[in-house]
């Protein structure tokens, strides 16, 4: 399979690139197309969309790909995911009859609930692809429901300015790709249909719980200022905060770049027990996105606005000091993913649970406050000082794994 790794790397990063931005993308569209009201409606469906995913994918792939209980098979990663799913759709109607929203924001959210569904049981497939080091057809797929998504769902929302058939089409693309790409390439592999194994599904769920509250918590704590929004404003202004707040996936997802060709080099250094190794190689990681934060504020300080005004077709000369205030706050969050990813290297998973139940409790009780008082800059100073508290306990339970490590505790 080493002829596969240039292969695997390259359709990847495009596969992943695109899937990640798509959001993006279709906020423009239906910005540009259905106005800012409407927009400021998908964007909050959408985020509601990616929290309640985390409840399909649970334990998440890497997981999966990383599990080494030879019990435990891709029939049972499958059925698991089942079960995941139906919750995933169960929690979204119940909280859409909590909020008590109109008809057409629940037809939205449960529509695009409904298609990150499709994406939580994607992933399932794309582990068992990606353990038997095929990545590049998980990139394939990725690019294609990335590419034929979003040339649909613009197509659609052009002729009909509807968002409830853009969303369809949505569905449409990515029930044709996993059914004739996705499923197909698994058939090859070790998967056979076998009997549901509850015990078995029951193990892979109470192995998996830490991950899933962890990833559910990261994406609770990011999304959380959009809630506020939701609750006190309009939703022209949660698609003007949906748009400023563009740029700092793009810098999270820097992060992730960055750190992920290093986690074996640091897997590495803790196999050998080398701490100065290790320890260089995530200040290096550090420092990079340092940079890369610093050049991102100077361009939002610049030309951020101007360049977020052509794309949107909206005014956002009066939110300046919230773009920037974003951009901080993100790049101290990227800051807290590499930590994180060290710590998870480190096998430290139940203290970054901790954190992250800790800094949800300190958000839920500044945003609305912040967001009541100053609107879009109390939204995005929530964003920033639940970022820099979320680093300081980051760096706090850091440097104590550290001195353990030097001691001998490991």
């Amino acid at each position: 399979m080493k002829k596969n790794i240039r292969k695997n790397f390259i359709w990847n990063t495009i596969g992943s690139t695109l899937n990640a931005t798509t959001s993006l993308f279709f906020l423009i569209i239906v910005t540009r197309l259905n106005g800012v009201d409407e927009a400021g409606l998908f964007t909050f469906a959408f985020s509601t969309s990616c929290l309640l995913q985390v409840i399909g994918t649970y334990f998440g792939r890497a997981y999966q790909v990383t599990e080494r209980d030879k019990e435990l098979t891709n029939n049972d990663f499958l059925f698991s995911r089942y079960i995941t799913c139906g919750f995933m759709m169960v929690s979204a109607i119940f909280f859409v009859i909590v909020k008590g929203y109109f008809l057409y924001k629940i037809e939205i959210i449960l529509l695009l609930t409904f298609y990150k569904m499709i994406e939580a049981y994607s992933e399932s497939i794309y582990a068992i692809i990606q353990r038997n080091e095929e990545l590049y057809k998980v990139g394939i797929s990725l690019f294609f429901k990335g590419l034929l998504g979003l040339f649909s769902f613009f197509l659609i929302d052009w002729l009909t300015k509807n968002l409830i058939i853009s969303i369809l089409s949505l569905l449409i693309v990515n029930s044709i790709i996993l059914l004739f790409y996705d499923l197909r390439n698994i058939k090859q592999y070790d998967y056979k249909r076998k009997k549901f194994a509850i015990s078995k599904v029951r193990k892979i769920l109470k192995k998996g719980f830490f991950t899933f509250l962890f990833t559910l918590l990261t994406q609770y704590v990011i999304n959380a200022p959009k809630y506020a929004i939701d609750s006190f404003m309009n939703d022209n202004y949660q698609a003007i905060f949906g748009i400023i707040i563009m740029p700092a996936t793009l810098i999270i997802l820097c992060g992730q770049f960055l750190i992920q060709p290093f986690l074996g080099k640091l897997t590495n250094c803790l196999n050998l027990n080398d701490r100065k190794e290790f320890l260089g190689t995530v200040f290096k990681i550090i420092g990079w996105l340092m940079i890369f934060g610093i050049v991102a504020n100077i361009l939002a300080g610049t030309i951020g606005i101007p360049f977020l005004e052509g794309i949107y077709g909206v005014k956002l000369k009066d939110y300046l000091n919230s773009l920037i205030i974003i951009v901080s706050g993100a790049t101290l969050f990227g800051i807290s993913y590499i930590l994180s990813n060290a710590l998870i290297a480190m096998r430290k998973t139940k203290e970054q649970c901790l954190i992250f139940l800790i800094a949800s409790c300190f958000e839920f009780l500044i945003s609305n406050k912040l967001v009541i008082f100053k609107e879009i800059l109390g939204a995005s100073l929530a964003y920033f000082f639940t970022m820099l508290f979320i680093l300081i306990m980051y760096i706090i339970v850091f440097i104590r794994e550290i001195n353990r490590w030097k001691s001998g505790n490991k």
